[in-house]
């Protein structure tokens, strides 16, 4: 199937709901005009469609091979992935300093999950190279930057994150990978050690892979707290940014997988022949730290591939519905009819497309949070952005990654017997889409994570502050002339009922009751989720019915987008109060049994 890029939401939601008028007159942004935009995504658009969408099939069917050593990628991804370079997408939020286009991350966010949307197993190359990219700007030293970046930023070398082995998977601070300093003068280390799950840790459409690795050095404290972040590249680099030797990490193997199949997944060897030669970022043992600005970036940027992946699998779901012919219309029909004709396939497309939508606005709203927390001219503007953007970097990764999931799946239903046959493609995003709750952060650590860091932290400012933002548009649905806006303010008002409870709950037994609050923290995120997904669509149907009023632009389009709001506030949002009873109510039916009795 073809992938269409859905360029008239994505530019409906940065104009009218994630305010990119706003964010083009921040310092450094002046660029960023809503024409410039339209221009990058319609490029974007077609490069994804007719460069990266075509070898998404082929290279799950066929993926790379590995061999002594040495991995060559599917067929057609090296190429896709010189030209990707060459067009300058992997610069799009990078700083012109390092060659890149220094555009708002609000901007590099559609191109992001177009990529995913065509190919989400090419995407990952990418994406773990923004990680690197943005690890090295915030702590890296101005050697290394003049060193790696420029051609990470040109994509001419790739990047990888090195955390997991095989007895330190989320628990890190089982970390054995050791680094001893050489104390030569320089920041050189030798590594060594054996890192699994590596994404792109080794193959062919680069000329070297910029490792950063967590590590501890001889003698560093136990635990996290002795971990430090070192640069380790495949090949050498001297000072003038040339490429030397090769470096002694090596490949000996890559997974084999239930899906994102043609991204080679490797396990890694430092130090086999005498010690990987790496340099330190920052300081000794606060590697975690370091790491953590390079794992925030991927966590948004995995979410976005669940918006993507969702994406791609209701395209396809509506183009069967409305080809495949079976059964009569219940209204009545002479004939067989299409089965988008049929109540309960629309019912699934229209949840398929609900949740799409309100996970690309929460994430766009996001992303806009994210600039002007770098960028805005006034410290308390900064530092409120900043807070929106952390709380909710847990809730497009975790919220949006099990959306996908779920729309994936339903996307087989509606194929029926055909979708669980992999000629018809449907399968590949449901294989897909399921490792997108497990890596960078299972869907419960990032509930922890919304929790702990997000919530109980600040003594719930921030998530009250969100919620009185919320408050406003539910105010502004109520008052509104419109049945299906009032209906969506019945709604909203009703999810944010629940959350505000539940966020209280959370602040008062969390001092007594960490293992009953713990047991509701995935129905926390799920209904952070669906109440700020609802927010959204609200605020969405408001624009919609402000833009119809006026009789310009498309009418359908709009039409459209308030039926597909009301549904999401009828159908999904009336899930709140199901969570909110399971927080509340449901940790002690969680937590009684003994281990002996499972």
């Amino acid at each position: 199937m073809t992938y269409h890029a859905p360029l008239q939401d994505m530019l409906f939601v940065l104009k009218e709901l994630a305010g990119l008028e706003s964010i083009g007159k921040l310092p450094g942004y002046e660029e960023a005009t809503i024409e410039t935009a339209e221009a990058i995504l319609h490029e974007n658009a077609k490069f994804c469609s007719e460069v990266v969408a075509p070898l998404n099939w082929p290279g799950d069917q066929e993926p790379g091979t590995w061999q002594d050593g040495q991995v060559t990628t599917a067929a057609g991804f090296k190429e896709a992935f010189k030209a990707f370079g060459q067009a300058g997408w992997q610069g799009v939020q990078h700083a012109s300093d390092f060659g890149g286009q220094g555009l708002p991350r609000l901007v590099a966010t559609p191109c992001i999950e177009m990529l995913n949307s065509a190919n989400l197993s090419f995407a990952l190359c990418p994406l773990l190279t923004d990680g690197a990219i943005e690890a090295l700007m915030t702590a890296g030293s101005e050697v290394q930057k003049a060193r790696y970046l420029p051609n990470l930023v040109s994509g001419k070398w790739t990047g990888t994150m090195n955390l997991t082995e095989s007895q330190a998977g989320s628990d890190l601070a089982m970390v054995r990978t050791r680094a001893v300093a050489q104390n030569d003068g320089t920041d050189t280390y030798k590594l060594y050690g054996t890192k699994i799950y590596i994404t792109y840790g080794e193959h062919d459409m680069a000329e070297n892979i910029v490792h950063l690795v967590l590590a501890r050095v001889s003698g560093a404290p136990e635990g996290v707290k002795g971990l430090s972040l070192f640069v380790v590249p495949k090949f050498l680099v001297d000072a003038s940014g040339a490429i030397g030797a090769r470096n002694d990490v090596h490949c000996l193997s890559i997974e084999h997988k239930l899906g994102i199949r043609a991204s080679p997944t490797a396990v890694l060897q430092f130090g086999d022949h005498g010690g990987a030669i790496g340099s330190l970022i920052g300081e000794e043992n606060r590697g975690l730290e370091y790491m953590f600005i390079m794992m925030n970036a991927a966590r948004f940027a995995v979410g976005m591939q669940g918006i993507g992946i969702a994406q791609r699998a209701y395209q396809q779901a509506v183009e069967f519905a409305k080809s495949r012919v079976q059964s009569r219309d219940p209204a009545g029909s002479p004939g067989p009819v299409a089965i988008i004709r049929h109540p309960d396939v629309r019912r699934m497309l229209m949840s398929m497309r609900a949740q799409i939508e309100a996970a690309r606005a929460l994430a766009y709203v996001t992303a806009a949070a994210c600039d002007a927390a770098h960028h805005a001219s006034d410290d308390e503007t900064r530092a409120v952005n900043k807070d929106f953007y952390e709380f909710m970097v847990p809730i497009v990764k975790g919220w949006s990654t099990e959306m996908s999931i779920d729309v994936a799946s339903t996307g087989v239903q509606i194929h029926g017997g055909m979708g669980f046959i992999e000629e018809t493609g449907a399968a590949q995003y449901y294989r897909d889409a399921r490792i997108l709750t497990i890596y960078e952060g299972t869907t419960a650590i990032q509930a922890n994570d919304l929790i702990g860091r997000k919530t109980l932290r600040d003594g719930g400012l921030t998530a009250r502050r969100i919620i009185g933002q919320a408050r406003s548009t539910q105010g502004m649905l109520a008052g509104h002339g419109s049945t299906d806006l009032k209906t969506m303010g019945a709604s909203l008002g009703i999810g944010l009922d629940a959350l505000e409870q539940v966020v209280e709950y959370l602040l008062v037994d969390s001092k007594t009751n960490a293992r009953n609050i713990l047991a509701g923290s995935v129905p926390y995120l799920k209904l952070a989720g669906i109440v700020l997904g609802g927010w959204q669509m609200g605020r969405a149907a408001l624009a919609a019915e402000r833009l119809l009023a006026t009789e310009t632009g498309d009418s359908g389009f709009y039409r459209a987008k308030i039926v597909t709001a009301r549904f999401f506030a009828e159908h999904l949002s009336v899930q709140a109060d199901a969570y909110r009873r399971a927080i509340l109510y449901g940790s002690e039916s969680v937590l009684t049994m003994s281990e002996e009795q499972f």
